[in-house]
């Protein structure tokens, strides 16, 4: 009887063993990069002529390249908010870049995946949580009381404009950038970096690809939040030249201002970081079972000496960062995963940051978030489009409308139902003739199927389409009546 039962134990073992296996098949790796002020005519694949990408160029040729995708607000801290909770500006109620902590409580995508035994891990910029000396980590913002297993980056989002910082922060603890020093402005209005050596996006992409050797026989979710390519605003400030990059590359003998080349081997440099990561994912034969997104945080920047119209950074959009026209808010976004996305496949998919959260929980496995409403205010607005990466798109639900709204720039909401594309401008104040003049908010109605580039006011021709989107944000609470 005792040898039947060793045989019945072991195929019980195997079986065990096997069932694990399948799971982890069915419960893949999940990377979400995101760049900052990464236009939408930046990347080859997505029309750029000059700047060269060619990593991430072959990772839309490998996988799908989402068209109409959205950041969650046109600027960087509210859309990182969007990003980690799955709620749109209108209910997370960040619309500009004030300061803002997460309080530990929410349900963000880490602590979600990381519920469900997935290795949480991030690196970058993190914005929501203003630590800034060692006796301020304990607080409920920082990434370790949110889900995250390992932070490796800059908490507070006044650092991040500095590519040469004298520390980032590891977890709780600060990690010095070998032969960075931090002096004065030759002004003395403020800190600048006085002797740089160590690049930050450097260390940071290190970690990041230790995280995935460290954790690639379990389930992981790493964000990689590259700082790349927001410029340094401190340091444009005092030499006009806020694109820092350790050299020019490829860009070196190109007769282009400087800031041109810095932003141009900004991107370069990130993209053969990309090529590295795919690299480690083959080598360490996960390669499968790894899905990959790629996209950036809100519309190009013209800051740090840098125009966003030099090499055409939001392609055929009008507008870029801070505004709610579509080169503000619309982005890349590319997913790769070997053997169950398409290669070379696009969608035209209207979906945004805040479709990420329930996505993720999708692809782990994990019961989604309750759906926002009157009952459940901390409930998610997002919506999975897991089933366009699957190619079931008959079974891709569909948003009825996507929201931004906006204290920055001279645009403050911005709505898209199907095709159309709804705007508003503020009022003005002004003086005139000594008396105090105001002019109301106009909305400007686009159809994005005929106008992408928001070119053509069509709210006078179609005042029942400009009614019909109001009237779901009355409905919806979103616009006073």
């Amino acid at each position: 009887m005792a040898f039947p039962n060793r045989i019945l134990f072991s195929l019980l073992a195997v079986l065990y063993s096997l069932s694990g296996l399948l799971l982890a098949a069915e419960r893949p790796n999940i990377i979400y990069i995101m760049t900052d002020d990464l236009g939408y005519g930046d990347l080859g694949s997505y029309g750029q002529a000059v700047v060269q990408t060619p990593n991430l160029d072959q990772m839309a040729t490998e996988g799908m390249r989402f068209t109409d995708h959205y950041a969650g607000h046109t600027v960087c801290r509210p859309s990182r908010l969007v990003l980690w909770t799955g709620q749109h500006v209108g209910h997370t109620g960040l619309t500009g870049n004030r300061p803002r902590s997460l309080s530990g409580t929410e349900s963000t995508v880490a602590r979600l995946l990381k519920q469900a035994g997935y290795a949480t891990g991030g690196v970058g910029k993190w914005a929501l949580g203003n630590v800034n000396d060692p006796s301020e980590v304990d607080q409920p913002g920082h990434p370790n009381k949110n889900g995250f297993d390992y932070w490796c980056g800059y908490l507070n989002q006044g650092n991040a404009h500095n590519f040469y910082p004298a520390f980032l922060w590891e977890n709780k603890k600060q990690l010095l950038l070998p032969g960075n020093v931090i002096g004065d402005y030759p002004n003395g209005r403020g800190r600048v970096a006085a002797q740089k050596v160590t690049y930050s996006h450097d260390v940071m992409t290190e970690r990041a690809l230790q995280f995935v050797r460290d954790h690639h026989k379990e389930p992981f979710l790493l964000h990689i939040h590259w700082t790349i390519p927001h410029a340094n605003n401190e340091g444009g400030r005092v030499s006009g030249d806020g694109m820092e990059v350790p050299d020019y590359g490829a860009y070196e003998d190109r007769d282009w201002p400087n800031p041109e080349k810095g932003f141009a081997a900004m991107i370069s440099r990130m993209d053969a970081d990309v090529g590295r990561l795919f690299k480690l994912l083959k080598a360490l034969d996960i390669d499968q079972n790894t899905v990959v997104f790629f996209t950036s945080d809100n519309g190009p920047h013209q800051e740090g000496g840098h125009n966003h119209e030099f090499f055409d950074s939001n392609g055929r959009l009008r507008g870029f960062k801070r505004s709610m026209h579509e080169g503000g808010i619309r982005v890349p976004l590319i997913a790769r995963w070997p053997g169950t996305i398409e290669p070379g496949s696009t969608t035209e998919l209207p979906s945004a940051f805040w479709d990420f959260v329930p996505t993720a929980c999708e692809l782990a496995g994990v019961e989604l978030p309750p759906a926002h409403d009157a009952q459940t205010p901390a409930g998610i607005d997002g919506i999975s489009y897991a089933p366009t990466l699957r190619g079931d798109n008959d079974q891709q639900q569909r948003h009825e409308y996507l929201y931004w709204a906006s204290q920055e720039g001279e645009t403050s909401i911005g709505l898209r139902m199907e095709q159309w594309k709804l705007v508003q401008y503020r009022g003005k104040s002004s003086r005139r003739n000594q008396k105090p003049v105001t002019t109301k908010p106009e909305w400007r109605l686009y159809d994005l199927t005929k106008d992408i580039g928001e070119d053509h006011d069509l709210a006078d021709e179609n005042p029942e389409i400009v009614a019909k989107m109001l009237d779901l944000l009355r409905r919806d609470q979103l616009l006073p009546d």
